[in-house]
């Protein structure tokens, strides 16, 4: 019953995937074919402009998560499981640290 559960699970999520990008595609042609009213096109453009730096953060953030549980992996005799959560705390912590700073040089090439 638990591996029918996880294989429809990894199969739904692969299918919602598809979905997801189908849609935006579809989105895009309408807009760039200009079949929408201009309200339409004010709430996609929200998406569209979305900052390359918003990436990075989210980019760290998950870099972070993953380091705490390799260092989970290689020492498990000297990280428990609550200090490991702590780890991924810290972490994602330092990884928003990195984010700021590099967010902020961006504002600041952006205004000269």
């Amino acid at each position: 019953m638990e591996d029918a559960l996880i294989v429809v699970t990894v199969f739904g999520g692969i299918a919602l995937v598809f979905k997801v990008i189908a849609d935006a595609i579809i989105r895009s042609k309408l807009i760039n074919k200009d079949l929408v009213d201009e309200k339409v096109k004010y709430l996609f453009s929200q998406y569209a402009n979305v900052q390359p730096v918003t990436n990075v953060k989210w980019g760290l953030v998950l870099v972070g998560l993953g380091l705490a549980l390799l260092v989970k992996q290689f020492a498990p005799f000297y990280v428990t499981d609550e200090s490991t959560i702590g780890l991924m705390f810290l972490f994602a912590g330092v990884a928003f640290l990195i984010y700021y700073f590099v967010a902020k040089d961006r504002i600041r090439q952006n205004q000269s």
